[in-house]
Formats: C-alpha cells, sequence, structure tokens
C-alpha cells in the first residue's frame, strides 16, 4: 500500500523513465495491475505502463476494457491528466476487431457525458466519436435515429451498467450529439453538425486537441475581429416608421 500521493509520482515516471530499463518489465504487472483498479487519477496514471505491458510483453487483462469503460464518468474532462488519458483511449480503440457492442457503448457514454462538458472538452471529444464511427461502420446505426428517443418510448441505453456489454447502446441513438448542435459556443455546434453529413474516410487529428484549454478559446475570440452589424434596414421615417403616416407631419423624432 502506498500513499496516494507517492503512487501518482511513481506512475508519472514509470512508463519512459524505469520499464524500459528493466530487464524484466514483466514484473510490473502485478503492481499496475493494482494500481489500475483503484480508481480515479492513479487508474489514469497507470495506463501508460500497462499500453507498454500488453503491446509488447504480452500482458493479458480479462477486464481492461470493462475497467476502461467505467473510468468515463464526469470529471474526466475536467482531470489534469484529461490529454493523455484520451490519447491513450484512441490508442486502445484503434483495433478494427473489437465488437461493435464495445465501441458502442463508449461512443453513447462519451456522448452523454458531453451534455455536461465544457467547449474546451466538446471540441476535442466531438472529432473523437467521429473517428470511432469511421473506424467501426457497424456503430453508424446510432447515427441513423437522428431523432433519439422521439422514435422510442424512452433510450434503451442504460447509463448506470457497469458491463459494456450490458449497456444497450447498439439499441440506442446519439441524440445528445443533436443537442449540442444548439450550443451556445458556435465552434462546438459547427463540430457537432459534421454527424449530419457523410463522414470522410479520413480520421481526423485531434493530437493538437487534446491540451485545449479554456483560455486558449477565450484568447481566439477576443482575438477575432469585430463585425459591424447594421441594426435598421431602413432610416426610421415618422414616429411609427411608416413613409406616408399621418404622425409624421405631426410629429418629429428630432
Amino acid at each position: 500500500q502506498l500513499p496516494p500521493g507517492l503512487y501518482k509520482k511513481v506512475l508519472v515516471i514509470l512508463h519512459d523513465s524505469v520499464l524500459p530499463y528493466m530487464n524484466e518489465p514483466t514484473l510490473m504487472m502485478d503492481f499496475l495491475t493494482v494500481a489500475y483498479g483503484i480508481g480515479g487519477a492513479i487508474s489514469l496514471l497507470a495506463l501508460n505502463g500497462l499500453f507498454i505491458l500488453i503491446h509488447q510483453h504480452n500482458l493479458e487483462y480479462p477486464d481492461f476494457y470493462k475497467k476502461l469503460y467505467s473510468l468515463l464518468d464526469p470529471s474526466i474532462y475536467h482531470v489534469k491528466y484529461r490529454a493523455r488519458f484520451f490519447h491513450l483511449t484512441d490508442l486502445f480503440l484503434s483495433s478494427s476487431h473489437l465488437p461493435a457492442y464495445l465501441v458502442a457503448a463508449f461512443i453513447k457514454r462519451l456522448a452523454r457525458l458531453a451534455l455536461t462538458a465544457p467547449p474546451e472538452a466538446l471540441l476535442m471529444i466531438l472529432p473523437f466519436i467521429c473517428n470511432l464511427f469511421r473506424r467501426h461502420p457497424a456503430c453508424k446505426v446510432l447515427l441513423h435515429r437522428p431523432a433519439g428517443p422521439a422514435d422510442m418510448s424512452e433510450d434503451p441505453y442504460v447509463m448506470e451498467e457497469e458491463e459494456p456489454s450490458e449497456s444497450r447502446a447498439l439499441q440506442s441513438s446519439v441524440w445528445e450529439i443533436q443537442s449540442l448542435q444548439s450550443h451556445y459556443h458556435p465552434d462546438v455546434a459547427k463540430a457537432a453538425a459534421v454527424l449530419n453529413q457523410s463522414l470522410s474516410e479520413m480520421e481526423d487529428d485531434i493530437s493538437r486537441l487534446l491540451e485545449l484549454s479554456a483560455a486558449e478559446l477565450f484568447d481566439k475570440e477576443v482575438k477575432k475581429k469585430a463585425v459591424d452589424v447594421p441594426l435598421e434596414f431602413e432610416p426610421v421615417r415618422g414616429l411609427f416608421g411608416k413613409k406616408n403616416d399621418i404622425f409624421a407631419e405631426h410629429f418629429s423624432l428630432d
């Protein structure tokens, strides 16, 4: 048992400063799997080391995707290690051999959590979801029910279900994305509207969006050139704005 602060310090450097220099990196399997099961930021940081052991040292982790799915909660869009987590999640969901129900569960959960996410996170997660649709065409059934719950008595997706296979995501739709098309931030609304058209085959590059911050969005808006917006289409004439108004003969706006 280690204090949470020490866990974080170790896991931040383990994947690039420790594992590459070990004769037997597999000795860290138990430590990393236990850390992955702790939850919160510690689980996020353990992903880096697990990724190396799974891809380079044949670590088998039967419940890996179930645990990864459980890490998706409202705080995931606000944590300090958000960029690292989504970079690795993107890698883990890149395989075309993943079952459709699993990817659909991730898409649906990310979309549901996006309803309360900040704009800087939405500008990253919407292209992320689009990439998942490109990689896994079987999940596009979620796009063919654009009205969402309007076509059903209720949304069949079970958000509280911990097992992705039991979440019934494939029977649902991404109506949450349609809701985001009315988002107050114009860039978010534009990104959400991409799903209204046929998706291109080329994936979006999300690497530059992973660490997008609210301050950067604010600076971008501040630097935009202001456009003069006309408030009237024709000058006002008379009291009620009509050309041949009898009031114009007796009253003036000056």
